[in-house]
């Protein structure tokens, strides 16, 4: 039975006799018999070679890479090599071999010689126990049997796993937090003193939004908008920042307490990586010489400044949509419908919003092809390092594509935009949008919530229904003609292998970014959950609902859908834990800049403590923040209007009266207030405590929590210990 064991499959189409294709696939065939593999050809519709190592190979491995305490055992009396390490290192070969050509699997692969190469979904033990424990809905809230996974799929996956679910954990404490401070949030809808007074604000008369056919409204028709923004921004939200910031740390100082225990529990705390990489060229080629580090300072500056024309592009793409809102708003408020001239900003927000979605789409497949191309560039030394780069590019990309919008929300929308009378253009016709009249925090919730609910709904539904779909079309498409085969040559229907070759063909392809695709979408994730946090309180709830469904829906593809994994060794996540530390620290960042910039927090409380009835006069009943959103709204004369403002007047209108809207100035020549420097200087001073705050107790919590237990530390001293009294 073990001798029917096939390492690899390689798929090929049925090329003429003597053609050039024929050739190419022969000669490598060729060069892996001369290197001792045995090769099974099966004939369908297509051209199935069954590809298997022989075991000196294997030996040549365990000899090279044998544990310091194997130099005492006999070399003969050595345990079988693990199913995914012989994958690992036939698959080394198969991509390694070189033709007389001069020409490697890759390049064949191209050429269309060969159409697939992948290892086999074998009916073992593991696979079944898997495949009913853990690739199954009803298991939903059991825990992982990440020995299990790494026994099948190797240690890189395993890791995924096992990191995916570690975040997932704790990941449910930072959404009961969020919930909690949206649900006090909800609780004091009614009950804030800043709302109540915009309720009431029956008899404020504000600027018009836009230039043609905007009326005047009254403060008071924004009540509701005004009870959710304060819903969102209170004082339980700087509090909820600061707690995300510390969870981010305390997440990642746990994951490597685990990591590091998980790790050695498979003998890999010390893996050498390079080592590994080496042993397998030399068993590859004995003749092999190592190709040497190489910096050049030229090729690094050029690949900068292609990184920085891309980011530019990204901005500029942020920049169009801003354009499109503010133009479409313009069209949608002159339009003949009277839906559409009621809802121009809400109509230009949410086409926006899908405008984003789609540019997010689009991007993710140019920034893939962009990265790769720059990887090219740079000509990494190993297979390793060039994930490494492409990695810190394609997350640098992806970063850019999707919170460049966001950030003009948070800190540009309505800051730079001008005031009544003089206000900022585009092309000196359409002014700049402004945020609603409630504050900005609003629309960065808004966003937020959209992109979230959007992106974790329709890519997990189009992750699983794609490769769902396509897999029963290949099933359909392929399973005629075989019966037409089994009727007409019976003696190859009996084959063992073939059924089982065809089923794996028929599955899903994969390929070296399958894994790193899912890292990629729970980083992204992750930033969401923390660097616009302190918007929306809700993110990590959303991400935690995700997570519970997204990791069984990975393990459902992995196993009934797609192709085996390539399983691949590892100790630790690689360069994302790095990527994780960096989000960690912008999510600081970013959370007291919203605060600071986005929030009414640092107005209203500089007013509380300030300009309030509570500091100018004893009022021990009254609350400290009455009177704020008179004291934020500024006077605007309607004389000084720009010439081509057409405003619609409202009942009862006074067209000598003075109108009003949000900003500190003064009312005769509209310059900024003491009141406005006076809140300028507390954002500043408020951003710079926090952030240093923040990353004070982040460093805290990062030494206060070792990164290693000291059981793992005490296990390899004891090991080192043994080994030391052997030798002697």
């Amino acid at each position: 039975q073990d001798e029917e064991k096939w390492d690899f499959v390689l798929v090929s189409d049925i090329h003429e006799v003597g053609s050039q294709k024929e050739i190419k696939r022969k000669k490598f065939l060729d060069e892996l018999s001369k290197k001792g593999f045995i090769i099974k050809k099966i004939e369908d519709k297509k051209l199935f070679y069954g590809v298997r190592a022989p075991k000196q190979i294997f030996k040549k491995y365990q000899w090279l890479l044998r544990n310091p305490d194997s130099r005492w055992q006999n070399p003969d009396a050595r345990q079988e090599v693990p199913v995914t390490t012989r994958i690992r290192i036939v698959n080394f070969i198969l991509q390694n071999t070189v033709t007389p050509d001069l020409e490697k699997l890759h390049d064949l692969m191209k050429k269309n010689v060969f159409e697939a190469s992948f290892p086999l979904h074998e009916k073992e033990e593991v696979r079944e126990f898997l495949k009913e424990k853990w690739a199954r809905w009803r298991s939903i809230f059991h825990h992982q049997p990440i020995e299990k996974i790494r026994c099948y799929f190797g240690e890189k996956v395993a890791l995924y796993f096992a990191w995916l679910g570690w975040y997932t954990q704790l990941l449910g404490i930072a959404a009961v937090a969020g919930f909690v401070v949206f649900v006090s949030g909800i609780t004091i809808f009614n009950s804030s003193q800043v709302s109540k007074e915009i309720c009431e604000a029956n008899t404020t008369i504000m600027c018009p939004l836009c230039d043609q056919n905007c009326p005047f409204w009254y403060l008071s028709d924004t009540c509701t908008y005004a009870k959710v923004t304060h819903m969102i921004d209170n004082e339980a939200t700087v509090v909820f920042a600061m707690f995300m910031a510390i969870w981010a740390t305390v997440f990642l100082e746990l994951w490597k307490r685990n990591r590091a225990t998980v790790v050695t529990n498979w003998d890999l705390y010390g893996w050498d990586e390079e080592q590994e990489e080496l042993a397998l060229e030399l068993i590859n080629n004995l003749q092999h010489e190592p190709r040497q580090y190489q910096h050049s300072y030229f090729r690094s500056a050029i690949i900068l400044i292609l990184v920085l024309v891309m980011i530019a592009v990204m901005i500029g793409i942020a920049h169009a949509l801003v354009i499109y809102r503010v133009v479409a708003t313009a069209l949608f408020s002159q339009s003949h419908s009277e839906f559409l001239r009621e809802q121009a900003n809400t109509v230009a927000v949410m086409t926006g919003a899908v405008l984003h979605y789609i540019t997010i789409v689009i991007m993710t497949k140019v920034n893939r092809r962009v990265a790769l191309f720059l990887c090219d560039l740079e000509k990494p030394r190993t297979f390793t390092q060039r994930e490494k780069n492409f990695t810190m590019k394609i997350f640098t990309f992806q970063f850019f594509t999707h919170f460049s919008s966001l950030i003009y929300i948070a800190f540009f929308l309505g800051r730079i935009n001008g005031h009544p009378g003089n206000y900022v253009r585009i092309a000196g016709k359409w002014r700049l949008e402004e945020c609603h009249p409630s504050g900005c925090i609003t629309d960065l919730f808004i966003q937020m919530a959209i992109i979230m609910l959007l992106k974790q709904t329709i890519s997990n539904v189009m992750e699983y229904l794609i490769p769902c779909i396509a897999h029963k079309l290949r099933k359909k498409q392929q399973r005629p003609k075989k019966r037409s085969m089994v009727l007409g040559e019976e003696e190859e229907a009996e084959d063992p292998c073939k059924r089982q070759w065809l089923n794996n063909y028929r599955l899903n392809e994969v390929n070296i970014f399958s894994l790193f695709d899912e890292f990629l979408e729970m980083v992204i994730q992750y930033s969401f959950t923390t660097i616009f946090v302190a918007a929306f309180p809700l993110a990590p709830l959303l991400a935690f609902i995700n997570n519970v469904f997204e990791i069984h829906l990975d393990a459902i593809k992995m196993m009934r859908l797609y192709r085996r994994m390539v399983p691949r060794k590892a100790n630790d996540i690689g360069i994302w834990l790095q990527v994780l530390e960096a989000v960690g620290i912008l999510a600081v960042i970013r959370n007291g800049l919203v605060i600071a910039i986005t929030s009414d927090f640092i107005p209203l409380q500089v007013y509380k403590y300030t300009y309030s009835p509570c500091m100018t006069k004893n009022s021990s009943g009254v609350d400290c923040s009455t009177g704020y959103i008179n004291h934020s709204l500024s006077i605007f004369r309607i004389e000084d209007f720009e010439p081509h403002t057409r405003a619609e007047a409202l009942p009862n209108f006074n067209s000598t009266q003075n109108k009003e809207y949000r900003d500190y100035r003064n009312a005769d020549d509209y310059s900024y207030t003491v009141q406005f420097w006076h809140i300028f200087a507390a954002r500043l001073a408020f951003l710079i405590l926090f952030e240093h705050v923040a990353l004070c107790v982040k460093l805290i919590a990062a030494w206060y929590i070792p990164d290693v237990p000291q059981s793992v530390k005490n296990q390899i001293l004891d090991t080192k210990h043994t080994n030391l009294r052997k030798e002697l």
